[in-house]
Protein backbone atom coordinates (compact mmCIF):
# COMPACT_ATOMS: atom_id res chain seq x y z
CA UNK A 1 0.00 0.00 0.00
CA UNK A 2 1.27 3.48 -0.86
CA UNK A 3 2.08 5.92 1.95
CA UNK A 4 0.73 8.91 0.06
CA UNK A 5 -2.82 9.58 -1.08
CA UNK A 6 -3.77 12.61 -3.18
CA UNK A 7 -7.32 13.93 -3.25
CA UNK A 8 -8.68 16.93 -5.08
CA UNK A 9 -11.60 19.09 -4.04
CA UNK A 10 -12.92 21.47 -6.65
CA UNK A 11 -13.87 24.89 -5.31
CA UNK A 12 -16.18 26.64 -7.76
CA UNK A 13 -15.97 30.28 -8.79
CA UNK A 14 -18.93 32.60 -9.17
CA UNK A 15 -20.06 34.02 -12.53
CA UNK A 16 -17.33 36.68 -12.39
CA UNK A 17 -14.53 34.19 -11.65
CA UNK A 18 -14.13 34.84 -7.91
CA UNK A 19 -13.77 32.17 -5.22
CA UNK A 20 -15.30 32.50 -1.74
CA UNK A 21 -12.93 32.90 1.23
CA UNK A 22 -13.51 33.33 4.97
CA UNK A 23 -11.24 34.95 7.55
CA UNK A 24 -10.50 32.60 10.44
CA UNK A 25 -10.14 35.58 12.84
CA UNK A 26 -13.30 37.63 12.28
CA UNK A 27 -15.37 35.29 10.07
CA UNK A 28 -15.81 37.84 7.27
CA UNK A 29 -16.49 36.43 3.82
CA UNK A 30 -14.84 37.92 0.75
CA UNK A 31 -13.93 36.78 -2.74
CA UNK A 32 -10.77 36.87 -4.84
CA UNK A 33 -9.76 35.43 -8.18
CA UNK A 34 -7.77 32.17 -8.18
CA UNK A 35 -5.07 33.81 -10.33
CA UNK A 36 -4.52 36.52 -7.69
CA UNK A 37 -4.44 33.94 -4.88
CA UNK A 38 -1.86 31.79 -6.69
CA UNK A 39 0.33 34.70 -7.82
CA UNK A 40 3.89 34.34 -6.48
CA UNK A 41 4.16 38.11 -6.00
CA UNK A 42 1.42 37.98 -3.33
CA UNK A 43 3.15 36.95 -0.11
CA UNK A 44 0.13 37.05 2.22
CA UNK A 45 -3.63 37.46 1.96
CA UNK A 46 -5.07 40.04 4.35
CA UNK A 47 -8.67 40.05 5.52
CA UNK A 48 -10.45 43.09 4.03
CA UNK A 49 -12.38 43.59 7.28
CA UNK A 50 -9.89 43.10 10.16
CA UNK A 51 -6.65 43.41 8.17
CA UNK A 52 -5.11 40.30 9.76
CA UNK A 53 -3.35 37.46 7.96
CA UNK A 54 -4.91 34.03 8.43
CA UNK A 55 -3.25 30.64 8.07
CA UNK A 56 -6.02 29.67 5.67
CA UNK A 57 -9.21 31.09 4.29
CA UNK A 58 -11.05 27.81 3.76
CA UNK A 59 -14.80 28.09 4.29
CA UNK A 60 -16.76 25.68 6.47
CA UNK A 61 -18.32 24.05 3.38
CA UNK A 62 -14.93 23.19 1.90
CA UNK A 63 -13.66 21.87 5.24
CA UNK A 64 -16.76 19.69 5.73
CA UNK A 65 -16.48 18.27 2.21
CA UNK A 66 -12.79 17.52 2.77
CA UNK A 67 -13.56 15.69 6.03
CA UNK A 68 -16.31 13.60 4.38
CA UNK A 69 -14.06 12.76 1.42
CA UNK A 70 -11.23 11.66 3.69
CA UNK A 71 -13.58 9.66 5.94
CA UNK A 72 -15.03 7.81 2.94
CA UNK A 73 -11.57 7.05 1.55
CA UNK A 74 -10.26 5.80 4.91
CA UNK A 75 -13.32 3.59 5.43
CA UNK A 76 -12.80 2.09 1.96
CA UNK A 77 -9.12 1.40 2.67
CA UNK A 78 -9.93 -0.28 6.00
CA UNK A 79 -12.67 -2.37 4.38
CA UNK A 80 -10.32 -3.47 1.57
CA UNK A 81 -7.63 -4.49 4.07
CA UNK A 82 -10.15 -6.50 6.10
CA UNK A 83 -11.30 -8.20 2.89
CA UNK A 84 -7.70 -9.23 2.20
CA UNK A 85 -7.46 -10.63 5.73
CA UNK A 86 -10.71 -12.53 5.16
CA UNK A 87 -9.33 -14.19 2.00
CA UNK A 88 -6.12 -15.24 3.77
CA UNK A 89 -7.90 -16.63 6.85
CA UNK A 90 -10.26 -19.03 4.98
CA UNK A 91 -7.90 -22.02 5.30
CA UNK A 92 -6.74 -21.44 8.85
CA UNK A 93 -8.03 -22.52 12.22
CA UNK A 94 -9.48 -19.09 12.89
CA UNK A 95 -11.63 -17.56 10.17
CA UNK A 96 -12.36 -13.92 9.64
CA UNK A 97 -15.58 -12.64 7.96
CA UNK A 98 -16.28 -9.12 6.75
CA UNK A 99 -19.96 -8.36 6.34
CA UNK A 100 -20.66 -5.25 4.30
CA UNK A 101 -18.91 -2.12 3.11
CA UNK A 102 -19.41 0.94 5.35
CA UNK A 103 -21.90 3.48 4.08
CA UNK A 104 -20.43 6.55 2.42
CA UNK A 105 -21.27 9.99 3.71
CA UNK A 106 -22.87 12.25 1.09
CA UNK A 107 -20.25 14.46 -0.54
CA UNK A 108 -22.42 17.39 -1.57
CA UNK A 109 -20.78 19.70 -4.11
CA UNK A 110 -19.72 23.16 -2.99
CA UNK A 111 -21.66 26.14 -4.27
CA UNK A 112 -20.03 29.55 -4.64
CA UNK A 113 -22.68 31.15 -2.35
CA UNK A 114 -22.95 34.66 -0.88
CA UNK A 115 -23.76 36.77 -3.89
CA UNK A 116 -24.41 40.09 -2.08
CA UNK A 117 -20.89 41.35 -2.75
CA UNK A 118 -19.52 44.08 -4.95
CA UNK A 119 -16.31 44.17 -6.96
CA UNK A 120 -13.81 46.63 -5.47
CA UNK A 121 -10.75 47.98 -7.24
CA UNK A 122 -7.69 48.39 -5.05
CA UNK A 123 -5.43 50.91 -6.78
CA UNK A 124 -2.50 50.12 -4.47
CA UNK A 125 -2.04 46.68 -6.05
CA UNK A 126 -4.15 47.16 -9.17
CA UNK A 127 -6.21 44.10 -8.27
CA UNK A 128 -9.85 43.50 -7.56
CA UNK A 129 -11.77 41.59 -4.92
CA UNK A 130 -15.40 41.22 -3.92
CA UNK A 131 -16.49 42.47 -0.51
CA UNK A 132 -19.77 43.35 1.18
CA UNK A 133 -21.19 46.80 0.31
CA UNK A 134 -21.01 48.05 3.92
CA UNK A 135 -17.31 47.21 4.07
CA UNK A 136 -16.84 49.02 0.79
CA UNK A 137 -18.44 52.17 2.22
CA UNK A 138 -16.53 52.15 5.53
CA UNK A 139 -13.17 51.24 4.01
CA UNK A 140 -11.39 47.95 3.63
CA UNK A 141 -7.90 46.54 3.81
CA UNK A 142 -6.39 45.48 0.52
CA UNK A 143 -6.26 41.65 0.58
CA UNK A 144 -2.95 41.69 -1.30
CA UNK A 145 -0.86 44.33 0.52
CA UNK A 146 -2.85 45.12 3.71
CA UNK A 147 -3.19 48.88 3.12
CA UNK A 148 -6.40 50.40 4.54
CA UNK A 149 -8.27 52.02 1.68
CA UNK A 150 -11.10 54.45 2.41
CA UNK A 151 -11.76 55.47 -1.17
CA UNK A 152 -12.54 52.21 -2.90
CA UNK A 153 -13.73 52.56 -6.46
Amino acid sequence: MSDEINMTISIPTDDDGYVLLQCEHCGTYFKATPSDLEDDRVLHIFCPSCGLISENYVTEDVFELAMKTVTNAVNDMIYNEFKKMERHSKKGIITFKVEKRPKHENEDPIRSGIEAMEICNFSCCERTTKIKPLLKMTGAYCPFCGVKNYEIE
